[in-house]
């Protein structure tokens, strides 16, 4: 293997073997990831983020491969990060994104990865703001991320994207109870897809409607955007309206803020995931885990103190009581 400071070069330079590695790598959190990615971060910041989400048979997967389409046609760089859901036997990614795009795959414009959810419940690996990253720094322009699905526990997207689409269909079941309130707060634009089913003028009504009642963001009302992705049509509005949203920020103390606020987010992340690696990466950690899981399962001692006692034996805070056993 090359040393981190080719590789990291190599990835600047656009090698696609070299990212493809170091994607592998970032998935299966190798040691060596983490240091190509501090290399490489001051070299990041340049790429446009685009999340879509929907529910499932939405058809984001059409509208993402469209978009490449579209923005390969204007000379830009793109890397695709489809986030599936894991197999339960291997863990890996099982929608398998990549196969439906395969007419990219002769395109070095194009890099196209499937990421698995790998457990994690907002449809977005922790890997995935990392993969964003480390595109970003292979010169990608526009960096598209398709999450699993959308509801109240999957909106980790407006955690990594400048821009996130909600894409909906009409005849959904009741039109109006599907449009849950998280859905509505993450939305920077909507799209109507699949805009030629019947019942399409009746959905964006109410969809208008509901909008309306939304505070403005920073300035910004959500449009809504009809496209019928299968066929073409309502992509180019669809790009123009992510370019509206990119300009509207661009500048703005408002952008600053949002960097902020998705940095914070993300380090608290980071946090997280370095305390639950300090506390389970000693030696007999995972048996202790087990331990305490059994004795609060049984009630014989309270989550709290089991909390406690796991981080005080691996150095973090101290122990407040004595005995494990509180009865």
């Amino acid at each position: 293997m090359a040393s981190t400071g080719n590789w990291a070069a190599q990835i600047r330079a656009g090698d696609v073997r070299a990212v493809s590695r170091a994607l592998t790598a970032i998935e299966d959190r190798e040691p060596e990831a983490e240091a190509l990615l501090r290399e490489l971060f001051p070299h990041t910041g340049r790429a446009y983020r685009v999340g879509v989400t929907g529910a499932p048979g939405t058809g984001k997967s059409t509208l993402v491969d469209r978009l490449v389409e579209h923005y390969r046609a204007v000379k830009r760089k793109v890397g695709v990060l489809a986030v599936d859901p894991s197999s339960p036997f291997t863990g890996g990614a099982i929608l398998g994104d990549r196969v439906r795009m395969q007419k990219h795959a002769s395109d070095n414009g194009v890099f196209i990865r499937s990421m698995a959810t790998r457990g994690y419940l907002g449809g977005l690996s922790q890997a995935a703001s990392d993969a964003a990253l480390l595109l970003d720094a292979a010169g990608r322009e526009m960096v598209l991320i398709e999450t699993v699905g959308v509801g109240q526990g999957e909106v980790d997207i407006v955690r990594l994207a400048d821009c996130t689409l909600v894409v909906l269909i009409p005849g959904m079941g009741d039109d109006v109870q599907s449009l849950k309130a998280g859905v509505m707060e993450i939305g920077d634009i909507f799209v109507v897809n699949k805009a030629d089913r019947e019942g399409a003028g009746r959905f964006e009504e109410q969809l208008r409607g509901i909008l309306s009642l939304v505070p403005e963001r920073e300035g910004w009302k959500p449009p809504v955007v009809r496209t019928v992705a299968t066929e073409n049509r309502g992509i180019g509005d669809l790009a123009a309206a992510i370019e509206q949203f990119r300009q509207h920020n661009a500048g703005r103390s408002g952008h600053s803020v949002r960097e902020e606020r998705l940095w914070k987010e993300r380090l608290l992340q980071l946090l997280q995931q370095r305390l639950v690696e300090t506390v389970m990466g000693r030696p007999g950690a995972e048996a202790k885990l087990e331990e305490f899981a059994k004795l609060v399962s049984c009630r014989e001692c309270d989550p709290y103190t089991a909390v406690e006692t796991l981080l005080a034996d691996a150095g973090v805070g101290e122990k407040t009581v004595d005995a494990v056993r509180s009865r």
